[in-house]
């Protein structure tokens, strides 16, 4: 019998975890992609922070890859995630030991719902640059997906009335049923016989008044938001009903690519119809493609003329197997309006009789929303046909075809599908490989979150991993590793040339600051020189007068320095009268002790300061007075 290594066996150089994980393990290619992504750009939460208070979160780039590693290997549940971390070899190299709670990673899942999108499109992306797609055909269906939601949880209108007119019965009868314990009550009171059987049916009547009071709110919400159902647990997850199933959750849309059977638009809705989801997929699978022109192929299901005309004039030439809606009339072997031949020189249909139906003025809106004009034979002619009982009825005398304004688009799709049988035959072998994949291999029926937001970010991962596979089995573990290394190595030298032009704009912002402030203190020291020479010489000359020419009583006094004279400082509004260089609004210039405004000013403007204030030299304010060092140069 084989044995394995004793646990009590001592090791000088103990194992190190790089190597449990092979060099062709699938989970490095998973540690590849995600360092390969802009984090930040794509929208996660804390990508790109910083040291800042309190304990340093998660990084995103490690919860990505643990949720990564869970949906390829089948492990969704956040719980089971926290254990898989905390003993898989696997996630233990992936995550380099870190051990996330499920809390944490079950929230990573919720708030970056709109990032796992925007994950999933950039891996698209990336199958654009390797080739990978062909962007000329896609192929369209939806799947049902069970929500987190029962089918006794969501109601709708009809049940809610249905509901409501049940209740009213229950508590009639227990109406009932309380006057009689209450007439036993009294009829037995005289003997001192109190059954006290009422409490009881008073609470079941509590109850039931509850519960009505509840239906006649959802009844009043249904009409409000114009919904047709409602649900008690997950509120976006609705009653899907196809072929006779029903489920309880939402209707996953997909477009497919041709090449590789790569997902390359996608999106949830609760809308059991698929006859007006043709455009919006084929449009994000255009944009996501960057195609001029694209052909989308889909099954009868899509077929909406709404629909087919918004492709059209997209530039998505679109490929539906037209509804066959002329059973009845078959059936009862009468004429369908398909045997009517219309001609468009005469605006008229032309039946198999060979007579014309003529439009009638006006226009009609049918139920659907869509504007028709009707084309009605004439009774004379309907009665003398011999084709009569296979065209109209004894209630309709005439024939009416009703036409759609623009039935040329349905014309012209219809004359498309005459050759598009291998097409069509096609179509199954595209679209349905994902969704089979995803349920069958994966296990992939349910979505674990409720609310679209969530849902959506869900379904993100789920398409993400189907992508992230059949990318790695068509190029192949080497040939996927050595592409992710390359992009790698251009981010990085995309990092180093923002980080040297970065350095080059700082050095550049420095030396022209360092020259701002050298010619500032120049321009400084020549203005104090200035005003010195400039002062010193009129304060001698004239005792009591200041050099802009003020010459007033002693009151508030500066005492110069080195003059040993005493002068009064000039009022606010000799200032802003005389002294058009410094108007001052808040206190008169100590003309004596510093500089002249107007030298202060224009070192100030040489700084770079008061840039918005356009520098003036100005002549002196007072003749006979000396000039200010601004005035003097």
């Amino acid at each position: 019998m084989k044995s394995g290594v004793s646990r009590e066996q001592a090791s000088l150089l103990p194992a190190r975890v790089e190597d449990y994980v092979g060099a062709d393990n699938p989970v490095r290619a998973i540690e590849g992609y995600v360092e390969a992504l802009d984090l930040a750009k794509l929208g996660f939460r804390h990508a790109g922070r910083g040291v800042g208070v309190g304990q340093p979160p998660y990084d995103p780039a490690d919860l990505l890859k643990l949720y990564l590693y869970g949906y390829l290997n089948s492990v969704r549940s956040s719980r089971r995630l926290e254990r898989e971390a905390q003993r898989n070899l696997e996630l233990i190299w992936l995550l380099q030991g870190l051990a996330p709670g499920y809390r944490t990673i079950a929230t990573f899942r919720k708030e970056n719902w709109a990032a796992l999108k925007a994950a999933n499109r950039s891996f698209v992306l990336l199958a654009r640059e390797l080739d990978l797609v062909s962007g000329t055909l896609v192929a369209i269906d939806g799947a049902f997906f069970h929500g987190d939601a029962s089918k006794a949880s969501i109601v709708t209108r009809k049940q809610l009335i249905e509901q409501l007119a049940a209740l009213d019965r229950d508590i009639e009868a227990y109406g009932g049923t309380l006057d009689a314990n209450d007439a036993e009550e009294i009829r037995h009171s005289g003997g001192g016989d109190d059954r006290g059987g009422g409490g009881d049916i008073a609470q079941k009547v509590a109850a039931l008044m509850a519960k009505r009071a509840q239906a006649q709110v959802e009844l009043a919400t249904l009409a409000a938001s114009g919904e047709t159902q409602v649900s008690r647990t997950d509120a976006d997850a609705r009653l899907l009903s196809k072929n006779g199933q029903t489920v309880a959750g939402y209707n996953v849309q997909i477009a497919v690519d041709d090449k590789h059977k790569l997902i390359v638009a996608s999106e949830v809705v609760n809308d059991g119809n698929d006859s007006g989801q043709l455009y919006e997929v084929a449009k994000a699978a255009k944009a996501a493609l960057a195609a001029k022109t694209l052909q989308a192929v889909a099954d009868v299901g899509y077929y909406h003329g709404a629909t087919l005309k918004a492709c059209e004039e997209d530039g998505i030439v679109a490929y539906v197997a037209p509804a066959k809606r002329t059973g009845r009339l078959q059936a009862q072997g009468r004429f369908t309006h398909e045997q009517f031949t219309y001609e468009a020189a005469a605006d008229a249909y032309r039946c198999p009789a060979g007579s014309l139906l003529q439009p009638t003025p006006g226009r009609k809106t049918n139920t659907g929303g869509r504007i028709e004009i009707r084309y009605v034979s004439r009774k004379a002619v309907c009665d003398a046909c011999p084709l009569r009982r296979r065209c109209v009825t004894d209630k309709a005398p005439t024939r009416t075809v009703h036409r759609w304004e623009h039935e040329a688009v349905l014309e012209r799709h219809r004359a498309r599908m005459q050759g598009a049988q291998a097409l069509m035959r096609r179509r199954a072998g595209l679209v349905e490989h994902p969704f089979g994949t995803l349920k069958c291999r994966a296990g992939y029926r349910h979505f674990l979150l409720r609310g679209f937001d969530k849902v959506r970010g869900e379904w993100s991962l789920m398409a993400l991993c189907y992508n992230f596979t059949r990318v790695l089995n068509i190029l192949g573990f080497d040939g996927f590793t050595a592409y992710l290394a390359g992009v790698a190595e251009r981010l990085i030298l995309l990092a180093r040339s923002a980080a040297a032009t970065l350095r080059r704009a700082s050095a550049l912002a420095a030396g022209l600051w360092a020259a701002i402030t050298e010619k500032s203190a120049i321009v400084r020291l020549r203005c104090g020189r200035a005003a010195s020479t400039a002062f010193l010489p009129s304060l001698a000359a004239k005792p009591g007068t200041l050099a802009c020419g003020y010459s007033g009583s002693p009151g508030y006094s500066a005492t110069s320095s080195g003059i040993g004279r005493r002068f009064r400082a000039a009022p606010r509004a000799w200032c802003s009268r005389q002294c058009q260089a410094y108007p001052c609004a808040s206190r008169p210039p100590p003309c004596a002790r510093r500089p002249p405004p107007c030298a202060r000013r224009e070192s100030l403007f040489r700084a770079g300061r008061n840039a918005h204030r356009p520098f003036r030299t100005f002549a002196p304010s007072v003749p006979g007075t000396i000039a200010s060092p601004c005035e003097r140069s």
